[in-house]
């Protein structure tokens, strides 16, 4: 079967620094963490763990009341960044097509779906004393009501999916829509992801793990240094990232602005433990990539590691890399962007991607803050970006997201003249 080519034709998010993509970039090329307060809202008990929240986000004025009130949180932020993404790619939201509309779909990931709502209901049941919750709570909570809306608001009847597969849930939805396009099963694909880990709950069983960096409130915006010998843990945020998937000759046919190209998609498991990862498997979710790209290793200008603070995870992730890439890693530019808009968990693989596309197509390297003189000695060995670097001729890079449970996934982008 003739393989095609995949364009992205669409970007949208809901981040902390906003939905605008220039102002997205601009933030993270100037290292401006948006890691900004403790996570203390509406919570039984103050937790000292910093968080990224969306601040600015109103679901009502972003998708009307009646249509916010039909969503959890994160199916909200899902929603408007896939209408934005939508939008960018210059499509009508709703066509009478039905031939066409049985050719686009939607791959979604999240981590933690509804969890808001689902916590809210446990509320009303153990502290209130109520016996009955509202009929919406399971519509609410379940994890596919993202795609499902966005499916419904865009008129798409192909396939829906949601992916949840930890924190490379949005990585994999990416890159199963990616394969959609590229065998000709799907002509257009919104794929990313969306999550909120402000649940009280959720929040609690992070903070157990011991993976979080703790935080007050003057040293919250450098709470995540990855790479970094003082590094202390991963930090969570809210948000929701997307992308439009388009069949290549379909979209310069219709005139369309291409971002970039996604030539790639590799997964593997670690198949060794839950939480600790493992060099080998994610060799080979790197190999595998490339593999599927035709790319080799010496095509690769810039990577967007996984990069989430932890003891264990930077070294892991920079021996892989270096196993890879040989002699070249020493000269391969390496950024961790969630030390500054955080750890999305399900959202984490679509917001690196969309960084990652943007720099391809700005020519622009993405620093990892808070990391300047303080790179771990378990960590050298690649080109650590500790400030931004523009006017870079990258032709090609990598998006890593490595999850709990072992789960590796590489996508693969390639920039578009």
């Amino acid at each position: 079967m003739q393989q095609r080519r995949v364009a992205i034709t669409g970007i949208g998010l809901v981040s902390p620094y906003g939905g605008d993509l220039a102002d997205f970039f601009s933030h993270l090329m100037a290292g401006e963490s948006a890691i900004r307060h403790l996570l203390t809202e509406d919570l039984p008990r103050p937790l000292s763990i910093p968080f990224v929240s969306c601040p600015t986000f109103d679901p009502e004025s972003a998708l009307g009341k009646p249509l916010a009130s039909m969503m959890d949180r994160f199916a909200q932020l899902g929603m408007a960044a896939a209408f934005a993404a939508w939008d960018d790619c210059g499509l009508p939201r709703i066509t009478d097509d039905s031939a066409v509309r049985d050719g686009w779909g939607v791959a979604w990931g999240t981590a933690l779906g509804g969890t808001l709502a689902y916590e809210k209901g446990y509320r009303e049941l153990w502290q209130k004393g109520r016996e009955r919750l509202s009929p919406l709570s399971v519509l609410l909570g379940m994890n596919n009501a993202a795609n499902a809306h966005i499916s419904i608001q865009l008129g798409l009847g192909g396939v829906s999916m949601s992916h949840t597969v930890a924190c490379a849930s949005s990585a994999i939805a990416i890159g199963e829509a990616f394969r959609r396009v590229r065998s000709g099963e799907a002509t257009v694909m919104v794929t990313g992801g969306s999550d909120v880990p402000q649940a009280y709950g959720v929040a609690r069983a992070w903070e157990a793990l011991r993976v979080m960096a703790p935080g007050d409130a003057d040293t919250s915006p450098a709470a995540c240094r990855p790479f970094a010998s003082n590094r202390r843990g991963l930090v969570l945020g809210e948000g929701g990232a997307a992308l439009v998937l388009e069949d290549w000759e379909h979209a310069v046919a219709r005139g369309a602005r291409i971002h970039g190209e996604i030539v790639g998609y590799g997964t593997s498991c670690d198949h060794t433990h839950l939480v600790r990862p493992e060099a080998a498997g994610q060799i080979r979710a790197l190999n595998a990539t490339l593999a599927d790209a035709g790319l080799t290793a010496d095509d690769i200008d810039y990577i967007n590691a996984h990069g989430t603070a932890t003891a264990e995870g930077d070294p892991v992730e920079v021996a892989a890399l270096k196993a890879v890439f040989g002699e070249r890693a020493a000269r391969l530019p390496v950024s961790a962007t969630k030390s500054m808009h955080g750890h999305l968990l399900g959202a984490a693989g679509a917001i690196e991607a969309i960084a990652t596309v943007l720099a391809l197509r700005e020519q622009a390297v993405l620093p990892t803050a808070n990391l300047a003189g303080q790179i771990d000695p378990a960590c050298v060995g690649v080109d650590h970006v500790t400030a931004g670097r523009r006017g870079v001729p990258l032709r090609a890079a990598l998006s890593n997201s490595f999850a709990f449970g072992g789960s590796n996934a590489v996508l693969a982008f390639r920039r578009v003249p």
